[in-house]
């Protein structure tokens, strides 16, 4: 089913999904499954499921050389989100990237989508390469987002890259973009960053997902002015609670957020990260709620794979 038949189903009420990323190269898909478990009892009505960039590793050739090889850490995106269908009985997201990826790599991979009754995907263009200061699109690749929400709606009207051929299965994907409620941290401007979202929306986007912010009155700023801007389909907000002190440099650096000075002033105070966790917690709770209370129509957990904070924090919303 798609993401925005849940949320038309649901009438009004908040429903409850988080993100997880794959493991590692080499790392049972167990410890994953442990971590989706507990949240099960929120009945997510999906899952979204992250895709990682290639990454360039140095190998040593033995005489004093090193040869740079192109890898990817956490690769299985697709094979994840299918296991994950079939185990739990649930909606899957894969995120579909520009970076890193041609347009005939992208079209294979919306085919196994379609192929495996996936209904859903997420279009983001992806983060630069750690070596790189900036994107650079891959050769043959959607350069933006824009352009990667237009070819997967070329392909939900038939039409593929290259072929010319009568098709009686056409996919129907509902798509997902980013939205930023402080904007993207590459663009000059909060109203150019809503110029491209509606273009994203424009050319076919079903829903949006926020990046995580920590003041919900930004939030509610970015609806109203999208509003303003003729985007009209669902806007999701995105939430991620502190765990570390170190989140307090990383996250504003990372996604160019500001943090509230009472979350600031409370991580501060904590004598250790048991305690930040649990400042994380309760200030998590409290978004969740003020928002639950304005009707957004979803709740998205960053968990990056560990569920217990996310569990406290649903069973205190949900």
């Amino acid at each position: 089913m798609k993401v925005t038949q849940h949320i038309e189903h649901a009438k009004g009420e908040t429903l409850f999904s988080f993100e997880i990323i794959p493991p590692q190269k080499g790392k049972s898909i167990q410890e994953l499954y442990d971590n989706i478990d507990p949240l099960m009892e929120f009945k997510p009505p999906f899952i979204d499921v992250t895709t990682s960039r290639e990454e360039y590793i140095y190998v040593d050739k033995g005489n004093g050389l090193l040869d740079k090889k192109l890898t990817r850490m956490r690769p299985g995106t697709l094979g994840i989100c299918a296991s994950i269908k079939h185990k739990y009985n649930v909606d899957t997201v894969p995120h579909v990237l520009c970076g890193g990826f041609t347009k005939e790599e992208t079209e294979y991979l919306l085919v196994d989508c379609h192929y495996l009754g996936i209904d859903n995907v997420m279009a983001l263009r992806g983060d630069a390469m750690k070596d790189e200061q900036y994107f650079i699109p891959k050769q043959g690749g959607n350069d933006f987002a824009v352009d990667l929400v237009k070819q997967i709606n070329q392909l939900n009207c038939g039409k593929y890259l290259h072929d010319v051929m009568d098709v009686d299965n056409k996919a129907n994907f509902c798509i997902g973009v980013a939205g930023y409620p402080e904007k993207h941290l590459e663009s000059p401007s909060l109203q150019s960053d809503l110029k491209r979202l509606k273009e994203k929306v424009d050319a076919g986007a079903d829903y949006v997902v926020t990046q995580m912010f920590f003041d919900n009155a930004k939030y509610f700023e970015f609806v109203a002015k999208a509003r303003e801007m003729g985007i009209t389909v669902p806007i999701i907000p995105g939430i991620k609670p502190i765990a570390v002190k170190r989140h307090l440099q990383v996250l504003p650096q990372i996604f160019r957020i500001d943090l509230p000075e009472d979350l600031i002033h409370a991580v501060d105070h904590c004598k250790n990260n048991a305690d930040i966790r649990q400042v994380g917690i309760e200030w998590a709770i409290q978004q969740s709620l003020e928002l639950k209370a304005a009707g957004v129509p979803v709740l998205h957990y960053y968990s990056m794979g560990k569920s217990e904070n996310i569990r406290q924090i649903a069973s205190k919303v949900f």
